[in-house]
């Protein structure tokens, strides 16, 4: 919201600076965008005197001009402007100025073989209006040779950023208002008599929609003239960023900008009938004023009258009844709209605009006879007219809230104790109602929805009295070492993270919501999909049920702008949804894997891609640095429908917990993504980790060397091929836990001397001696079980 100090001042008393006042509304909770000051970039602008105007002897449309900066010293000026004429008094651009709206520095140059040195500008040149079809034409008692800058006068323009829960700082005057409690000046009070009417009104208002439009208040005006509205309105709108129109427009953009209050003025001679607040019926649409047609659903409010839609109620109004340089009577319109059913027609529509910025905040609904009578006075002082009475339909939602408040909350929770009489004389600077000793009663303003507690009440008074004033508490400190503060989940993800980038992967941090297709796509049959009723953006309307589909996204970006080799990880939450609506958090890593894997070289010539086992080896060695037992992992298929099915596959804890999935990604995820060429990935779930056994302290066990060298044997097994060899090494490792602490596959043959179907996988299996050296029995009887162990999976030793 931008307003310009000028504009303040209309409603606030005081001699403070641009500066002091910044700092007041950053202190209050108003943060401040910028500070400008148009002025500033006009110091090189000169006022001139146009002594004579010849015709450019190269161009019809052009005038050599000598000028007059009062020192003596015409310069000659090429001007295009229609006119330029000889004794008018303008502004020059001389040389070495920049013209604030483009940047271009002013030089001498000639042009069409003239010299010219320097530039006459026109108002939208200096960044002052939309003028430009003439150069800018001063009064003639305009001092010649002086700044420009000096003679407009130093005007700085606030631009201030208002939060959701301030709707009574969308206004200058709520601005002022908060500027006057923290004692930086007097707040003026709100001037607006009634203009009493002078005949009936000739139109039926009313509201049929009570729910919407609990409220709506209107009177005309009639014999009125819409023309250009005075200098310093036009001035006000500018310096808040709008564009002057007509009187009657800018009026109304001036009530709302200056008091929060939207207000719309409508031509009545384009209105036939009753004037009604409804809800829109079926195929009904509205042509709006930005020029685009919008086609209405039932449940939205509108403003109509017996033929048509004038009015997307409290957003926007239509082209058909807007005001023109024609228009000689009016109707006006103040009225209370709910602030959700606003929000709700705005976000269906996307159809943004202040009106619904502040309707949809929530405006004061004791507000509607002073706004009309705003509207009324400004119109009636500059346009003139009579007005007719006023008719109110409906009753504005006027809640009296009482807030209980014990005025030493200031001092517990707000942890600055404030005087009871600087507290009273806050809440009373700020429009609140205090009664009672003790325990006081607080009566909050309207215009003041966001505070319903004690607490809010402590917000208004620490906020106003300094939050500088606070003073910094250390928390306390238990004696002695300091206990750890993280969970063990988030130990583990700390060192997850850790592995993970050290591996070489990239951490990316994705948005928790996804576009509704990409969720679809990794969706599950056990859980449906969170779906925001209200989302910020179709971009942002799922709530992921994977890690994957983000990191997805993310890769193919870096891909599309030249990327060879993307290695990303997240950790983070996927949401799921069971039976009955039940919700949960899980939490969750995952890897993607994408492009080069190693750059060609010299040996290939080619580089290589990225395969199923480069997934399975970042899958198991992140598992083992969260403390799975990946020994006793069982490699298993149904990652899922988005993984190649040849390609994939599960690392579980028994048949039935799935500690990870890992592969290649199915060619028809990849088309979904967008994607080429293979793609590997991990993901594991790390709410399935089963827990670590506490040692009972955190020291760790001493580590004792065995005393005795280790033995290894190596065993040949025929086995079929449909039998994973990580099957077989489990095996092996279960058959004597006593003794087995160790086994690996280091040969898988097939080919002369083994039968079709089958392979012979050959095993190192260490062994490792406790209390005595193996004898020839001992060994025997390992060896018999390790062979046992393994003919239950139809494996038999290789002679």
């Amino acid at each position: 919201m931008k307003f310009a100090l000028s504009w303040l001042k209309r409603h606030l008393d005081t001699t403070a600076d641009a500066a002091t006042i910044a700092r007041t509304m950053t202190s209050l909770g108003l943060e401040i965008e910028s500070v400008g000051d148009t002025s500033a970039a006009l110091s090189a602008f000169r006022i001139a005197r146009v002594l004579t105007a010849e015709r450019h002897p190269q161009a019809d449309k052009l005038q050599v001009l000598s000028v007059d900066l009062g020192d003596g010293a015409p310069l000659q000026v090429v001007c295009g402007a229609p006119n330029a004429r000889a004794g008018m008094i303008g502004v020059l651009g001389v040389a070495g100025a920049v013209v604030p709206t483009n940047g271009m520095e002013l030089r001498k140059s000639a042009i069409r073989g003239v010299e010219s040195n320097g530039m006459m500008c026109s108002a939208r040149e200096l960044g002052l209006g939309e003028d430009h079809d003439g150069i800018i034409e001063l009064p003639a008692d305009a001092p010649v040779g002086t700044s420009y800058a000096d003679y407009l006068g130093s005007d700085p323009v606030f631009d201030v950023s208002i939060t959701p829960n301030r709707p009574d700082c969308m206004g200058v005057y709520g601005i002022a208002r908060d500027l006057a409690a923290a004692g930086l000046g007097t707040l003026r009070p709100i001037l607006a008599d009634h203009a009493e009417g002078r005949f009936a009104c000739p139109v039926d208002i009313r509201t049929d929609d009570a729910e919407g439009c609990p409220a709506f208040y209107g009177r005309v005006i009639r014999g009125l003239h819409n023309g250009p509205s005075p200098q310093w309105l036009q001035d006000a709108l500018k310096s808040a960023g709008q564009r002057p129109i007509s009187a009657l427009v800018d009026i109304s953009n001036f009530v709302m900008l200056g008091y929060g209050r939207p207000t719309h003025v409508y031509d009545l001679a384009k209105l036939s009938g009753a004037v009604v607040a409804r809800k829109a019926r079926a195929g009904e649409t509205v042509l709006a004023l930005n020029g685009r047609d919008y086609a209405l659903e039932a449940w939205m409010t509108v403003i109509a009258d017996d033929v048509m839609v004038h009015d997307v109620a409290g957003i926007m109004g239509g082209e058909h009844s807007g005001c023109s340089a024609a228009t000689t009577d009016v109707l006006l319109e103040v009225a209370y709209f709910d602030p959700a059913s606003i929000a709700r027609t705005g976000q269906a529509l996307a159809l943004t605009s202040d009106a619904r910025g502040r309707f949809e905040r929530g405006v004061d609904p004791g507000f509607l006879d002073t706004g009309l009578d705003l509207l009324t006075a400004l119109i009636l002082e500059i346009c003139g007219g009579e007005p007719s009475h006023v008719v109110r339909a409906g009753t504005p939602p006027v809640a009296d809230t009482l807030v209980a408040y014990d005025p030493a909350l200031a001092g517990r929770l707000g942890g600055v104790d404030v005087p009871q009489a600087e507290q009273r004389r806050i809440l009373a600077a700020l429009g609140f109602g205090v009664s009672g000793e003790g325990l006081w009663r607080v009566a909050v303003p309207g215009w003041r929805p966001d505070v319903d507690g004690a607490a809010d009440i402590v917000e208004e008074v620490i906020r106003v009295h300094g939050l500088d004033a606070v003073p910094s508490t250390p928390l306390p400190r238990a004696a002695g070492v300091a206990k750890p503060t993280a969970t063990p989940m988030q130990t583990m993800e700390r060192r997850l993270r850790r592995a993970a980038a050290a591996r070489g992967s990239n951490e990316a941090v994705t948005w928790s919501f996804l576009p509704e297709a990409p969720a679809v796509h990794f969706a599950d049959d056990d859980h449906a999909l969170w779906v925001l009723a209200n989302p910020i953006s179709e971009d942002l309307k799922v709530m992921r049920p994977s890690l994957l589909p983000g990191l997805l996204m993310a890769a193919k970006r870096n891909l599309d702008r030249g990327a060879d080799s993307v290695r990303l990880f997240e950790i983070g939450r996927r949401y799921l949804r069971g039976a009955g609506g039940a919700s949960a958090e899980a939490p969750s890593l995952a890897i993607v894997l994408a492009g080069e894997r190693a750059p060609r070289d010299w040996q290939s010539g080619k580089s290589a891609g990225f395969d199923a086992f480069d997934a399975k080896a970042e899958a198991l060695a992140l598992l083992a640095q969260a403390g799975a037992p990946v020994e006793n992992l069982m490699v298993m298929g149904e990652a899922g429908a988005q993984f190649h099915p040849g390609q994939s596959a599960t690392l579980r804890l028994g048949p039935k917990t799935v500690l990870a999935r890992f592969g290649m990604l199915h060619p028809a995820t990849l088309k979904a993504f967008d994607l080429a060429g293979s793609v590997a990935v991990v993901e594991l779930f790390l709410d399935r980790l089963p827990a670590r056994k506490s040692a009972g302290g955190f020291a760790r066990a001493v580590y004792a060397p065995p005393a005795l060298q280790a033995v290894t044997r190596d065993f040949a097994f025929l086995i079929a091929l449909d039998i994973p060899a990580a099957d077989v090494v489990r095996a092996v490792r279960g058959a004597d836990k006593a003794n087995v602490v160790g086994a690996r596959v280091f040969d898988d043959f097939r080919g002369v001397g083994v039968p079709e179907g089958m392979r012979s996988l050959a095993i190192e299996v260490r062994l490792q001696p406790v209390d005595k050296s193996y004898d020839d029995a001992a060994l025997k009887g390992i060896a018999d079980r390790i062979v046992a162990a393994v003919a239950k999976l139809g494996g038999t030793l290789r002679g």
